[in-house]
């Protein structure tokens, strides 16, 4: 799951997860201090000097402006219609932020590097020009920059918004007020195109306030900031106007802004299409949508659709069922379709062989997310309390193998993050791993040997008793009632443990295989349940867990395990927590190949496969699990975003632990104190050496194990121009379009 960082809430997911939408209540367990420990380095261990590069670039297919035809309609594809249009309030997710980015202001947005850089179509210039005794931000706005309802952008909007924002206010249901509440007052310059922001105290990400800005319409009140916000947006300011959000249809129309004084939009509408992650391929043949973020293996259908597909309906004499199935499976079936009865069959490869024709209409682009996928522990009970197991999982760990098995099959580069507060391409960045040290299973052994966890003890009577639970399928165990020690909700996975009924897998593998070469019995069903696939790659976003992807025919690790692990009579043994939907089968093949990785070295994994619906609220945030897998997005602003992240959980005024979106419950006084001088500081060097300390220091706590930056795969109609695969850079609206006939886009656009 893709969460989103900065929101308040510890109980809400996002988005994506990882995708989804966002953002107690466990006492987290005192932890060794990280400034205490034997490492390589904890200053930083990034030169100060380096700059890295994004490692892939972005993939939208530029074009000049004077090559994209005027009017026409983009048809995009979102999860769901928002909840809100409010990017403020708890249940904003991908699809408000769009949104958001087009009909409204945004001071500063991010470039290709991720780096914030000003909007000239609202600011002429933004600058700190006093830094004693506060620091003050002039802003002085684009003389044009006016509100859809004629009233120009001001003080006015900038004060609303404050106040909103700055936490004072309960009436207020905001996510966040980070930044706001640093502010100590809002006045008009010397004109009124001029607004002086004075801060209490000095706030080095000042750049990541007033974006988006709201009209004092929407922030002046508790009600419209609440409720009045959440389906309408009557006043504007972007490129583009909020038209009208049709649930039923479940589109959200966008229409070029007439009011709009800065390069006219070259679209005349831009449709939000709600469209299921696993139904994207369809709805680009049939043209319910142009652009889609999409799985690997609608990916490998357009690249597929590209070159002639052999039809096997066509030849002489008749096709068998058996030939029909193990086609329909080479082509990306599930094994229900696949096995479905001979008409049906036929039928369902017509429907697909036409879809692969529409298909040829468009391509694929491709770049990085941004946003990695972690290795998430719980430190607050159980094993992973003690710091040095949690080190032993990390050093159990191979990241280069993990990486490899996500993004090679994708021709993306194959590279472990570095860091747990920015990306390769960011100021920030900066590959602080040493703090804890690559994979070594030798040391991983001693770490663990250290805390007491030796071979033998009690280890067979303990899994004697968990024969009895199913191993990954239908059969499995469907009660849940959301505590540690109880059985959960699989579906049709369920849990087993890692290493065990190997035998059964095996023996389920080959009746599948007897089954779907069956040329007699149309309708026979049996083979092992969705989890039980490890060959399939799809991936899903708002429906799953998303940030794994897996080649097929991939094998786990082959090296001897380890004797298992016992300490006072308990087996080393971490519950693996994992969502169950079909968007999450590839993430389950990563979490067997860190499950055989840990092994390795003796510790021992169940898998336990929960509710999509459940996964993060019931089990992430809340802290019942010991090992899992969400992603985080990476943000321009580390000391801001980040700090709620990796805050040391306090406890509340009401005897519960306040973890904010500390999910790992894994924090250190150490790191908190790097934020805040972070935070404090504006000397943009000396913030990012200490961001680059902190995340030192993090690794060393090892409660999170940064894994892989996401893939970003992007179903394009092919003539689409400036629209696609972003990576960093937030979308520039009014230059998206389909290209003039005749015209051929050219590498580096003009404007």
């Amino acid at each position: 799951m893709r969460l989103r960082r900065g929101a308040c809430s510890a109980t809400t997911a996002p988005r994506t997860t990882d995708g989804t939408s966002r953002r107690r209540r466990r006492s987290a367990t005192a932890l060794l201090a990280a400034g205490a420990l034997a490492m390589p380095c904890l200053a930083g261990c990034g030169s100060d000097d380096e700059v890295s590069k994004p490692l892939a670039a972005q993939d939208i297919l530029p074009a000049g402006r004077d090559l994209v035809a005027e009017g026409g309609t983009l048809k995009w594809a979102v999860d769901a219609v928002p909840q809100t249009l409010n990017t403020f309030q708890a249940d904003a997710d991908t699809g408000t932020s769009r949104i958001a980015q087009a009909v409204l202001p945004s001071l500063f947005r991010l470039d290709a590097g991720g780096r914030p850089v000003p909007n000239p179509a609202f600011l002429e210039s933004a600058k700190v020009i006093e830094t004693e005794p506060r620091q003050v931000v002039l802003y002085k706005l684009n003389q044009q920059a006016v509100w859809s309802d004629g009233r120009e952008i001001g003080a006015a909007d900038f004060l609303a918004q404050w106040r909103a924002l700055s936490g004072k206010n309960s009436a207020y249901w905001t996510a966040r007020n980070a930044g706001y509440d640093r502010i100590e007052k809002i006045e008009r310059g010397a004109s009124d195109l001029q607004v002086r922001v004075t801060f209490s105290r000095p706030y080095a990400d000042w750049k990541s306030l007033f974006s988006p800005l709201y009209p004092k319409d929407v922030m002046g009140a508790p009600d419209a900031f609440n409720d009045g916000a959440r389906r309408k947006l009557k006043v504007t300011a972007g490129p583009f106007t909020l038209d009208k959000v049709d649930t039923a249809r479940k589109d959200v129309v966008l229409t070029r802004n007439p009011r709009w004084w800065g390069r006219p939009a070259k679209l005349s509408q831009i449709v939000l299409h709600a469209v299921p992650r696993d139904k994207r391929a369809e709805a680009l043949a049939d043209g319910s949508v142009d652009l889609a973020d999409i799985e690997p293996a609608d990916a490998e259908r357009i690249g597929l659709a590209a070159r002639n597909t052999v039809n096997p309906l066509q030849g002489a004499g008749r096709t068998s069922v058996k030939k029909l199935r193990a086609w329909a499976l080479a082509h990306g079936f599930d094994r229900d379709r696949a096995k479905a009865g001979q008409k049906k069959l036929r039928t369902a490869i017509a429907t697909y062989l036409d879809e692969q024709q529409a298909l040829r209409d468009f391509e694929v682009r491709k770049s990085l997310e941004p946003s990695y996928t972690q290795l998430a522990l719980n430190g607050s009970e159980g094993p992973l309390a003690d710091e040095r197991v949690r080190r032993a999982v990390a050093r159990a760990l191979d990241r280069k193998e993990l990486a490899k098995l996500v993004l090679t099959p994708l021709g993306l580069p194959a590279v472990p993050v570095g860091s747990h507060l920015a990306l390769s391409g960011q100021p920030a960045y900066a590959d602080n791993s040493s703090a804890i040290g690559g994979q070594d299973t030798k040391e991983a052994e001693a770490l663990l040997a250290d805390a007491g966890w030796v071979p033998g003890g009690p280890i067979k009577e303990q899994q004697q008793k968990k024969k009895g639970q199913k191993a990954a399928g239908p059969q499995s165990d469907k009660s849940h009632k959301g505590g540690r020690g109880d059985k959960s909700d699989g579906g049709r996975d369920g849990q087993y443990i890692v290493g065990e009924d190997n035998q059964n897998n095996q023996n389920s593998q080959n009746n599948e295989n007897s089954d779907s070469s069956d040329n007699n019995d149309d309708n026979k069903s049996g083979g092992r349940g969705d989890g039980g696939d490890r060959h399939l790659a799809q991936q899903g976003e708002h429906g799953g867990a998303p940030g794994a992807y897996a080649p097929k025919g991939t094998a786990a690790p082959g090296a001897p395990p380890t004797a298992p692990l016992a300490k006072d009579g308990k087996p080393l043994l971490l519950r693996f927590v994992l969502p169950s939907g079909s968007g999450s089968r590839t993430l389950y093949s990563v979490a067997e190949r860190i499950s055989a990785m840990l092994e390795r070295v003796g510790i021992r994994t169940t898998i336990t496969k929960v509710p999509d619906e459940s996964y993060f609220k019931d089990h992430i945030a809340s802290g019942d699990y010991d090992l899992s897998l969400y992603s985080w997005p990476s943000s321009a602003f580390p000391a801001t975003d980040d700090r709620p992240v990796y805050a040391k959980p306090v406890p509340a005024a009401d005897g519960s632990v306040n973890v904010e979106q500390n999910y790992t419950r894994v924090g250190t006084d150490q790191v908190d104190q790097l934020f805040d001088q972070a935070a404090a500081t504006l000397d943009e060097g000396e913030a990012v050496s200490l961001i680059r300390r902190a995340d030192s220091r993090i690794w060393a706590a090892a409660g999170s194990i940064p894994l892989y930056q996401r893939p970003q795969l992007v179903g394009a109609r092919r003539n689409l121009v400036n629209a696609g695969a972003f990576g960093f850079q937030t979308p520039v609206y009014e230059d998206m379009g389909f290209l003039k006939k005749g015209a051929k886009a050219s590498a580096s656009p003009k404007n």
